[in-house]
């Protein structure tokens, strides 16, 4: 997830300007010459891995690390709507509140403590704050119905809970069950007690405004965060991610940026460096926003604005009212910004990145979006939960010229092989599994040992994605090998939505697949066996599904009836079978 770079300072031994360098050999001389990506070894759970030796230890760390870069902190740092906190005013706020977790709620290195909200700036300030305690964050999908939570809640064993008001209402009925201790944020202010600012200001009255914090040592291995990503099975898994990998991709995708100056063309003009701006408008419970967005702009010393809730009118007049050089959104987003961008009558001059994650860009819309907005670098990249969002990239030129790519391999941490599934090495031009190892990679499936050790052996993670590599280093990803749908960025495990429509009474079996769509990329359809005698409408099962699983993951399209579904040499569905029925021109849609 490359970005302008912020300098085009690095000369060779001749003092001339170091220009139109490979990304390898760019990544070779900042590794070489500047301090800040100097290459080590760790030994990580018994594995070898090169490390940033540098690098800030912890995320807290980023804070002190970094301080320089925010204009020795009195810069704007977050914006939200009308608020904002200059990076000393947000750095003192994690202070206040981690002290206040400490004293009030115990949290020390390894207690969980869970967030469940929309995009808020308490939801920033408590990732920090929770980390620089010792504790692990848990971050709840804001949109999971109380059934999720619950399953949530009790695999994380998190006790302490920060919620807005819509998000709590769906806790209360866990409260009592789970022994919760529930503390309301922004709209829930005096829903519970304490709130999140009666925590925080009662800790300001006892010790005074200018508190004095030290944060809990934290060892660079210990757990970060849990992260719950859907896959082939019917419950999330949590990915537990640690310090070391969390720091380990931000410094990747920082040096990444640093390599851009050395890439470009000797007759090219760099553009002069500019202050950065980030708008966030993907949600802070996905790795989109956290690291390549929140985290990253930290050593970046970038401005983060943050968006409520997502409208692309309001984000077209925020980009350019803020000067926002940065926009990271799943595809359907950008294209949406264009449309509002273009109803607005602007190209949007100051933004100089335009990225997508969390599902792949339509090819089409690369050069739609190159064309729209002149200034920016179109890009995309491929990352994963279990990654700490860490992988591929890809931009401008090369972007345009290779719009199916998901790009190259970051450097200078990464290693990648396609692997058969016996686990041989594929060569370029051949598909297999999509495998990668690094420091940033997760520490394993919370509670799940056998789901760890099937995708991670030896440091290298099995990503599930079929894909393959060209001569210059380019991968492609071609299919997944887990059945997920990927909805406008959100992760739907089908056999998640399929237990779910299993319990209505009138369905006797279900098959859930993913469906083109020219908004969200693919959505959720559904093909539904109906018991003998038994009726059953697409709008009574999608309302019977509303107390089961969240809306996002609701099929959208359905095929019922009272023939079987097709099922494959060992008795199981056939989802392939079942999707090419139900999408072909003779199939009856209800």
């Amino acid at each position: 997830m490359t970005n302008t770079p912020l300098s085009a300072t690095a000369t060779n031994d001749h003092q001339t300007p170091l220009r139109g360098l490979s990304l390898e050999d760019a990544a070779a001389h900042l590794v070489k010459t500047d301090p800040q990506f100097a290459l080590g070894e760790a030994t990580i759970r018994g594995v070898t891995y090169p490390v940033f030796t540098n690098a800030p230890k912890t995320v807290p760390d980023l804070l002190k690390h970094v301080r320089a870069a925010h204009g020795d902190g009195a810069d704007d740092y977050l914006v939200f709507g009308d608020e904002r906190w200059t990076f000393d005013e947000f750095s003192k706020a994690v202070g206040t509140l981690a002290a206040a977790l400490q004293s009030q709620f115990s949290v020390q290195p390894g207690t969980r403590v869970a967030l469940a909200m929309r995009n808020l700036p308490e939801m920033l300030i408590l990732m920090m704050a929770v980390s620089a305690a010792g504790g692990v964050i848990v971050f709840l999908n804001g949109w999971w119905t109380t059934e999720e939570l619950d399953y949530a809640l009790k695999d994380s064993d998190a006790k302490l809970v920060f919620a807005d008001a819509q998000r709590l209402a769906r806790l209360r009925p866990l409260e009592g069950p789970l022994d919760l201790a529930l503390v309301g944020v922004r709209d829930a202010t005096g829903q519970t007690v304490p709130d999140y600012y009666g925590l925080a200001g009662a800790h300001l009255s006892d010790q005074g405004a200018n508190i004095d914090w030290q944060p809990a040592t934290i060892d660079t291995d210990d757990d970060f965060a849990i992260m719950y990503s859907s896959g082939t099975t019917g419950h999330p898994k949590g990915v537990v991610q640690t310090h070391r990998g969390a720091v380990s991709a931000v410094y990747s995708w920082h040096c990444a940026n640093h390599c851009l100056p050395l890439m470009a063309p000797a007759d090219v003009e760099l553009p002069a460096p500019v202050k950065q701006a980030c708008l966030i408008v993907t949600p802070l419970f996905h790795v989109t926003a956290t690291h390549p967005m929140f985290l990253l702009s930290l050593p970046m010393g970038a401005k983060i604005v943050l968006m409520g809730k997502w409208n692309a009118e309001e984000a077209a007049q925020i980009i350019d009212r803020e000067q926002i050089t940065r926009f990271l959104g799943v595809p359907t987003q950008s294209a949406e910004l264009k449309v509002a961008a273009q109803a607005l009558g602007t190209t949007l001059p100051s933004l100089q990145f335009l990225g997508s994650g969390g599902a792949k860009r339509p090819a089409a819309q690369v050069d739609e979006l190159q064309e729209a907005f002149p200034h920016s670098s179109v890009a995309s990249g491929w990352g994963m939960t279990e990654t700490n969002a860490v992988g591929l990239g890809i931009g401008g030129p090369d972007y345009v010229a290779r719009p199916g790519a998901a790009g190259r391999l970051y450097p200078p941490i990464q290693a990648l092989k396609i692997l058969d599934d016996d686990g041989a090495e594929m060569p370029n031009g051949a598909v297999g599994e999509l495998t990668v190892k690094s420091a940033a990679n997760m520490r394993c499936y919370l509670n799940q040992p056998e789901a760890t050790a099937e995708v991670l052996a030896d440091g290298w993670l099995r990503t599930g994605d079929l894909a393959m590599v060209d001569d210059e280093g380019y991968v492609t990803i071609v299919d997944r090998k887990k059945n997920i749908i990927i909805r406008g960025g959100e992760n739907i495990a089908c056999l998640d939505v399929e237990g779910a429509l299993h319990r209505h009474p009138a369905v006797l079996e279900a098959g859930v697949f993913s469906v083109p769509d020219e908004r969200l990329g693919e959505v959720v359809g559904a093909g539904v066996q109906l018991k003998p005698g038994e009726t059953a409408k697409a709008e009574e099962l999608s309302a019977f599904l509303m107390d089961y699983i969240a809306k996002f993951k609701i099929p959208e399209h359905y095929w019922i009836g009272h023939d079987p579904l097709p099922r494959g040499a060992t008795d199981k569905t056939d989802r392939r079978a079942l999707r090419a029925k139900c999408l072909s021109k003779d199939a009856a849609l209800f």
